[in-house]
C-alpha cells in the first residue's frame, strides 16, 4: 500500500475485469477512491469485492449518454469529486478484412472505442476538471501502429485515439494532462482467443522479453501516468507495452 494517488479520485471504465480491474486495484492500493463501471452490475460488485478498500461502483453503457452522466454524477456525489480518468472499456466486435466490415459493427465499434472516451473526457471536463486539473488517460493498443489481416477496424479506432489524445491535450492543459498507454497482448479474457492454451507460450517467445503481459505490467504504468508528481509535466503521449514487440516485429511507434 502506498499514497502516490492520496485524496484522488479516479474513473475506470470498463473497470470490472482485465486490465481495467487491474488500473483499480493499483490506483486503490495507492490511495485514490475509485469509481469502476460497465454494463454489468454483478461484474462490478465483484470487482469491487475482490479489490477491496476505497472502491464502489455505478454499472451502466459507456456508449449512452444517460449512462455517463449518472456515473459521472454519483462518482462526485459518493466520493467528493474527479480528478482521474481512465477510458479504459473497448469492443472487438468483427474479425476480418476492413473492407468487408458490415455498417452495423464499424458504427459499434467507433462509438465504444472513440466516440465514448471522446465524451467522457469532455463530461469530466465539464464537471470540474477544467477549474480544478486532472489527470486523462486513454487505453489505446499497439495495433494502432500497424496494420492487421484480421483486426483492422479495431486498430483503427485505436490509432485515432492516439491522435485524439494529442488534440486533447493541446486544448485541455495546462490544467488537465491527457496521456495514453498502447499496450500489446495482454492475458486478460478479452484476449483470449489470442493467448489461451499452447498458443500463448509460442508466441511469447517472438518477444525480446519473453513473456505476454499482465493487467498489472499496464496498471503501474496507468499510474504512472496518473501521478502529478511523477509525471506532471507529461502530456499528449502514448507510451507502448508490448515487451518489445514493436521492435521485433518492425512497428513504428
Amino acid at each position: 500500500m502506498g499514497n502516490r494517488l492520496e485524496g484522488k479520485v479516479a474513473i475506470v471504465t470498463g473497470g470490472s475485469r482485465g486490465i481495467g480491474k487491474g488500473i483499480a486495484k493499483r490506483f486503490v492500493e495507492e490511495g485514490a477512491k475509485v469509481m469502476i463501471t460497465s454494463r454489468k452490475a454483478e461484474s462490478c460488485e465483484e470487482a469491487c469485492h475482490e479489490i477491496g478498500g476505497d472502491i464502489t461502483f455505478e454499472a451502466g453503457h459507456i456508449g449512452k449518454q444517460d449512462d455517463m452522466e449518472r456515473v459521472i454524477r454519483a462518482t462526485s456525489e459518493r466520493l467528493g469529486g474527479l480528478d482521474i480518468l481512465v477510458n479504459n472499456a473497448a469492443t472487438n466486435p468483427y474479425a476480418g478484412p476492413t473492407i468487408d466490415v458490415d455498417r452495423a459493427r464499424w458504427d459499434k465499434t467507433i462509438e465504444i472505442n472513440l466516440t465514448a472516451p471522446m465524451f467522457w473526457t469532455q463530461a469530466a471536463w465539464q464537471a470540474g476538471m477544467k477549474e480544478t486539473g486532472g489527470s486523462v488517460l486513454h487505453i489505446s493498443s499497439v495495433g494502432g501502429f500497424g496494420t492487421n489481416p484480421i483486426l483492422g477496424v479495431y486498430d483503427v479506432t485505436k490509432a485515432a485515439l492516439v491522435h485524439l489524445t494529442k488534440q486533447l491535450a493541446a486544448e485541455m492543459g495546462p490544467k488537465v494532462r491527457v496521456n495514453a498507454l498502447a499496450p500489446g497482448l495482454i492475458k486478460t479474457d478479452f484476449a483470449k482467443v489470442l493467448w489461451e492454451g499452447d498458443r500463448g507460450d509460442e508466441v511469447a517467445k517472438a518477444y525480446p522479453m519473453k513473456r505476454l503481459g499482465e493487467p498489472s505490467d499496464i496498471a503501474n504504468a496507468a499510474l504512472y501516468f496518473s501521478d502529478d508528481e511523477a509525471s506532471g509535466w507529461v502530456t499528449g503521449q502514448t507510451l507502448i507495452l508490448d515487451g518489445g514487440g514493436n521492435i521485433a516485429f518492425g512497428r513504428v511507434g
